[in-house]
C-alpha cells in the first residue's frame, strides 16, 4: 500500500482535454483486457431484478413489512436498491444535473478555479496519482464535503453556475432527511432499534456530494469511466444521468447493468455499513462504463460516520452462530482513496 506520506507524481489533466486527441489517449486509461465486455453486461431478469423500494409503502402500516422484507432481501442480495416516492420533486433532481452539466461546460480557466490542490481530494478535478502505473478513471469530479456544516471549504466549491451553492444546499438538507429515514428502514429490517444506525454514525457524520461527468470516449471498449470498487460510506445516494446508462453491479461474480428508474434515486451499501451489520448487509463491487457518442453526469451523496467513531459489528448482530466478521475500524476514509486506485479493498484489512 502506498504511504500516506508519499508525495503525488502529478495532477492529471481533465479527461474533458484527453477527448481531443483520441489517437494519444495514455496507456494509464487503458484495459488491455477490455472488449466490448464492458459495455455488454448482463441485463438483471424479471424475478431477480434490483428491487424498487416504494417510500410510500415503507411508511403505510398495512404494506410496511412487505416493504421491508423487500429492502432487507435487496440489501444482503444486491447491496443496492431504487428507492422511489422519495419526497424530492423531479424538477428539483433535474435542476441538481442541469448545474452539474452547466459547471462542466465552462471554459478551463473557469472550472480551475475551484481545482483540487495536490492530495487533496476536495474540489474539481479527477484522481489522485499515487503511481505511475496507476489505471486512471475517464471522468472528471467535483468533490465537496457537504456536512458537518463548519467544515465547508467554500473556495472548492464552483462559484459559477451562480446558483450552484444554493441548489447544492438545498440537495444536501433533502438526502439528509431522506438518510434518516433509510437508515430507520434499514435497522428496522433487521429488528434493530430504528436509531441503531443513526447513533452509530454520530452527531458529526460527514457527508461529501461529488459530481461524476463522463465524456465521449473513443475507445470505450478499453476505458472504464469508473474503475471497479465498493464505497467506503455508510450509505450512497446515486442521481444517475437521465438518459444514459452507465452503472454496472458485480453479483454471483458477472456483472449487471444498473437500469435508470424514472424519477427514483439509487442507494447502496457502503463497507462501513456491512461492518455495522456484520456482513448481513453487502457493499456491492461496481463499475461505470462510458460510450463513444454521449456524455454522461451522475451526482453521487456519500454518507459516512463520523471519522472519531468507532466502526464495529453491532453487538446485537453478533451471536454463536454468526460471530464478528470484522474487526473495529475508525477514519476508514482516510485510507480507502490509497485502496481504491490501487484497485484493492480496504474492507479486506478488517475481516476476521
Amino acid at each position: 500500500m502506498a504511504e500516506s506520506s508519499k508525495e503525488e507524481i502529478v495532477v492529471g489533466k481533465p479527461v474533458q482535454e484527453l477527448r481531443l486527441n483520441p489517437e494519444n489517449l495514455p496507456k494509464n486509461y487503458m484495459y488491455d483486457e477490455g472488449g466490448a465486455g464492458f459495455r455488454d453486461a448482463l441485463v438483471p431478469s424479471q424475478d431477480d431484478n434490483i428491487p424498487v423500494v416504494d417510500l410510500h409503502r415503507l411508511s403505510s402500516p398495512s404494506t410496511a413489512q412487505q416493504e421491508l422484507a423487500k429492502l432487507r432481501h435487496a440489501l444482503h442480495s444486491w447491496g443496492c436498491f431504487q428507492v422511489i416516492n422519495h419526497g424530492i420533486e423531479s424538477s428539483f433532481l433535474d435542476q441538481v444535473r442541469d448545474i452539474g452539466k452547466r459547471f462542466f461546460q465552462l471554459p478551463k480557466e473557469e472550472k480551475q478555479k475551484c481545482a483540487r490542490e495536490p492530495n487533496n481530494i476536495e474540489g474539481y478535478g479527477n484522481d489522485i496519482i499515487f503511481s505511475e502505473n496507476q489505471r486512471l478513471d475517464w471522468t472528471d469530479r467535483v468533490y465537496i464535503k457537504v456536512q458537518p456544516e463548519d467544515q465547508r471549504k467554500f473556495q472548492f466549491w464552483p462559484p459559477n453556475p451562480i446558483d450552484f451553492r444554493s441548489t447544492v444546499l438545498q440537495y444536501t438538507e433533502s438526502i439528509k432527511l431522506l438518510s434518516e429515514v433509510i437508515l430507520k428502514a434499514m435497522a428496522k429490517s433487521l429488528n434493530l432499534e430504528e436509531d441503531s444506525f443513526i447513533n452509530e454514525c454520530g452527531e458529526r457524520a460527514v457527508k461529501f456530494l461529488r459530481f461524476n461527468y463522463y465524456p465521449p470516449c473513443p475507445m470505450p471498449d478499453h476505458v472504464l469511466g469508473l474503475k471497479p470498487h465498493a464505497d467506503g460510506s455508510v450509505i450512497t445516494f446515486l442521481l444517475q444521468d437521465k438518459q444514459e446508462e452507465g452503472l454496472q453491479v458485480l453479483k454471483d461474480d458477472q456483472w449487471f447493468k444498473v437500469p435508470i428508474v424514472p424519477h427514483a434515486l439509487l442507494i447502496n451499501v457502503g463497507d462501513q455499513m456491512e461492518i455495522l451489520s456484520n456482513g448481513i448487509f453487502r457493499s456491492p463491487v461496481h463499475r461505470a462504463v462510458i460510450n463513444a457518442e454521449n456524455e454522461r453526469l451522475t451526482v453521487a451523496m456519500f454518507c459516512t460516520p463520523d471519522p472519531e467513531k468507532e466502526i464495529k459489528p453491532l453487538d446485537k448482530l453478533v451471536n454463536e452462530s454468526r460471530p464478528a466478521l470484522y474487526r473495529p475500524v475508525k477514519k476508514y476514509t482516510e485510507i480507502y482513496f490509497q485502496y481504491y486506485q490501487q484497485g484493492r479493498r480496504p474492507i479486506e484489512a478488517s475481516r476476521i
